[in-house]
C-alpha cells in the first residue's frame, strides 16, 4: 500500500514537472506499439482535427488483418457447413428417422460453428482499429509545438508511452 502511495506522489510530481515544461499542451501518443515510420508534421506547423501527424510501421498490423481476415473467412464457411448440417438433422428427426440425440449433436455443432465466426469477426475488428491507429492524428485544431518524434523511435503504448507530439489550442 505504501509503495502505491509513493507511485502516485512520483506519477503526480511527473505530471506537474510536465505541465511546467509544456503549459496548456497537451501530450500526443499512438494507442499502439511500433516504430515511428514517418513524421509529417514540423513544430510550429498549424494543424486541423484529423491531420496525419505522423505513422507507425504497419506491417505487423496488416498482416493481423489479413490473418484474422482468412480466419473469419474459413470460420464463416464452417458456420454454413454446420446450419447445412443442423437443417438435414432437423429434416431427419420431423420425419422421426433420426434421434434426439443426433438433433442436439448437429445443434451443437451448429452453436461451436457460429461462436467461433463471431470471435474471428471480433478479432478482425480489433486488428482494423489496431492498424488505423498506427496514425496518430490531431485531436483539434492547433500548433504543433514540440517533436519528439523521428522515423525509428520505437513506441511502447502497453508501458509509459513515449510522447511523440506536443499540441495546444
Amino acid at each position: 500500500m505504501r509503495y502505491g502511495i509513493v507511485m502516485l506522489g512520483l506519477l503526480a510530481g511527473l505530471a506537474q514537472a510536465a505541465d511546467k515544461a509544456h503549459p496548456g499542451e497537451i501530450e500526443l501518443s499512438t494507442r499502439v506499439s511500433g516504430v515511428v515510420e514517418e513524421v509529417l508534421v514540423r513544430a510550429g506547423q498549424n494543424v486541423k482535427k484529423g491531420t496525419v501527424l505522423l505513422r507507425l510501421n504497419k506491417v505487423i498490423y496488416q498482416a493481423q488483418v489479413d490473418e484474422a481476415s482468412a480466419d473469419g473467412e474459413r470460420l464463416r464457411a464452417e458456420e454454413a457447413e454446420a446450419k447445412r448440417d443442423l437443417d438435414r438433422a432437423q429434416e431427419l428427426y420431423s420425419r422421426t428417422v433420426s434421434s434426439t440425440s443426433e438433433l442436439d449433436s448437429a445443434k451443437l455443432r451448429y452453436t461451436r460453428a457460429k461462436s467461433a465466426w463471431n470471435v474471428a469477426e471480433a478479432r478482425l475488428t480489433i486488428a482494423k482499429k489496431n492498424l488505423m491507429d498506427t496514425e496518430l492524428r490531431a485531436p483539434f485544431n492547433g500548433v504543433v509545438t514540440a517533436l519528439p518524434a523521428a522515423p525509428g523511435v520505437v513506441v511502447a503504448a502497453e508501458c509509459q508511452p513515449r510522447v511523440l507530439v506536443w499540441m495546444r489550442r
